[in-house]
């Protein structure tokens, strides 16, 4: 099979084609013939050699597919072969074939052409167990989504807007302004021009928000402890500007905050498959419904992986990029 390599650490211009042996699905295991692969952050630092996969994980990039179940493993009970799914896999995606746990497969949901579903399961994954599981975001609540032009972004406003809350997002381009609005974010913040503390606050009447996801670190860190209401939940799931901080211990003590955080990729099979179950529970009728869709800014084909590195670190898109297998 064609596959995407890493020749070396480094930058977009490492990745190669390649050839190699289709995978054989293992106990428990689905193969996927891949119609189309995500693009994500983690690719670009798994590139860089800054995020290693897990052991026992492929080392080829991809953490997101969409595709055509091939060839089923020993004591599959859900999948035959030929349906069409989504995955969250741990590693391989830049593939035509790659291998994928049972329980991370998902069914495309209505009206979905295997490009937008291939958009799906990282940020749906990571946006559920974060914000709705971590942080607890409840319907009349606020949130504020950094970031909000991107893939997780893009995902957290819409599902967050869906579940009855208020959001509030920051962007770093104007041309993320009016696209971030439709999706459901009540007020965009352009942080190179407004300080979003100040903008945060003067939304609240002084409130601040209840719950932050952030993907920045560094100095975000404290600034985020200054826009949480009392009893408000930070979730930081990336550290974009650096992963040490300092900040006022009493501030966090005298709101009575919650900070947490978590990564997706190193978590057990048997926690992703609980996630995918309560994403098929909750959200996929959504998406079944038209009321969520995967924010798509553009597709390349699988030898195209390097440009679309380059505009994933660009950070010009608005929403996924997409590698198309088919």
């Amino acid at each position: 099979m064609k596959v995407i390599e890493i020749s070396t650490p480094g930058g977009p211009e490492v990745l190669k084609v390649a050839e190699r042996p289709t995978p054989k699905p293992k106990e428990g295991e689905v193969l996927i013939k891949v119609k189309a692969a995500g693009v994500n952050r983690p690719d670009c630092a798994q590139r860089q050699g800054t995020y290693p996969p897990p052991p026992g994980a492929s080392d080829l990039l991809g953490l997101e597919v969409s595709g055509e179940i091939v060839e089923v493993g020993p004591h599959v009970k859900r999948w035959r072969v030929g349906d069409p799914v989504c995955a969250l896999v741990n590693g391989g995606g830049y593939a035509e074939f790659v291998v994928a746990p049972e329980g991370q497969c998902l069914p495309i949901p209505y009206d979905l052409d295997f490009t937008q579903a291939a958009a799906l399961p990282e940020t749906f994954f990571t946006v559920w167990t974060n914000v709705f599981e971590s942080g607890q975001l409840k319907k009349g609540e606020t949130i504020l989504v950094h970031g909000g032009s991107g893939g997780i972004g893009t995902t957290a406003i819409q599902l967050a807007h869906q579940m009855g809350a208020t959001v509030f997002t920051t962007v770093g381009k104007e041309s993320a302004v009016e696209p971030c609005l439709q999706l459901g974010a009540q007020k965009v913040i352009q942080y190179k021009n407004e300080d979003f503390v100040t903008a945060v606050k003067d939304a609240t009447n002084g409130k601040g928000v209840d719950v932050i996801l952030d993907m920045v670190g560094g100095e975000y860190f404290a600034r985020n402890i200054e826009c949480l209401g009392k009893m408000g939940r930070l979730v930081q799931i990336a550290t974009l500007q650096g992963a040490s901080v300092s900040f006022d211990l009493r501030k966090m003590m005298a709101k009575r905050l919650m900070i947490t955080g978590s990564t997706l990729r190193p978590r057990s099979t048997e926690e992703k498959a609980r996630i995918a179950r309560s994403l098929e529970e909750r959200v996929w009728p959504l998406l079944n419904k038209g009321l969520l869709k995967p924010v798509i800014f553009k597709e390349f084909k699988l030898d195209q992986a390097r440009e679309a590195h380059e505009l994933m670190e660009s950070s010009a898109h608005t929403g996924k990029i997409v590698l198309n297998v088919l």
